[in-house]
């Protein structure tokens, strides 16, 4: 029953986390993809450490989604933008 709910809850974020990344006008605050990241990691490795490898797969694959979020919000950043464009030349 476990395995079940994890299962279901962690597809729920995966669902959740492709959506945001499909949609390529969203950018996530830092605080979200901060908190995202610590929960996915975590999930990933507590869902591991007990041996349900499906919720384990498929809050990898949330946090892999996370990683994308939080590349795309760091080059968000306009500061950061004008400091690589600077950088460049």
């Amino acid at each position: 029953m476990v395995n079940l709910l994890l299962s279901v809850t962690f597809g729920c974020g995966v669902l959740i986390a492709v959506a945001h990344v499909a949609n390529r006008l969203f950018v996530a605050p830092v605080y979200d993809v901060v908190l995202n990241l610590v929960a996915f990691v975590s999930s990933t490795v507590a869902s591991s450490l007990l041996g349900h490898v499906v919720p384990a797969l498929l809050s990898a694959l949330a946090l892999l989604c996370w990683v994308v979020l939080a590349r795309r919000t760091w080059l968000s950043d306009p500061v950061r933008r004008r400091q690589g464009h600077l950088a460049a030349h």
